[in-house]
C-alpha cells in the first residue's frame, strides 16, 4: 500500500506510534513501514512524499479535515484501543472516542484519520464478539 502526504516523516512517525508498525527502509521521499516481528515483511506501507508541485496546492487544516470520500481506508490491528487513541492525538491525528466503536466478526473497531485527515480504522481481537 502506498500513502502519499505533504509531511513524510510526521505520517510516517503517526503510524508507528499508532498502530505499532516499524520503519524498515527510508529513501528520498519515501519511508516503507510493516508490521513487527512474525509478521514483517508480509504487508508493507509505503508513505511517499506528495510531488512538490502538487503539494502546493493541498492545505492542511488544524486539526485536520478528515477526507472520509477517498476509495481506501487503511486496516490496522492493534493492541489496544485506548493506547492508540491516545497517541493518535498527541500525534495531531485522532481515533473516535470509544463511544463510536463497534464489535463484528471477532474484532472491536473504530475509525480516525491521521494529521494530513487521511482516515484509517484500528482493530483489537474480541473474544466475546460472534
Amino acid at each position: 500500500m502506498v500513502l502519499y502526504a505533504k509531511d513524510v516523516d510526521r505520517v510516517s512517525g503517526f503510524y508507528c506510534a499508532v498502530a505499532g508498525l516499524v520503519t524498515t527502509d527510508r529513501g528520498e521521499g519515501h519511508v516503507v513501514l510493516t508490521l513487527p516481528g512474525p509478521q514483517a515483511g508480509a504487508w508493507e506501507l509505503v508513505v511517499h512524499a506528495i510531488p512538490a508541485a502538487v503539494a502546493e496546492g493541498i492545505r492542511l487544516t488544524s486539526p485536520p479535515e478528515r477526507r472520509e470520500d477517498a476509495a481506501t481506508k487503511l486496516v490496522f490491528p492493534v493492541e489496544d484501543l485506548a493506547r492508540a487513541r491516545r497517541e493518535a492525538a498527541r500525534l495531531g491525528g485522532v481515533v473516535d472516542p470509544a463511544e463510536r466503536e463497534w464489535s463484528w466478526n471477532g474484532v472491536r473497531a473504530c475509525d480516525g484519520h491521521d494529521p494530513e485527515g487521511n482516515v484509517f480504522q484500528i482493530r483489537v481481537a474480541d473474544a466475546t464478539t460472534p
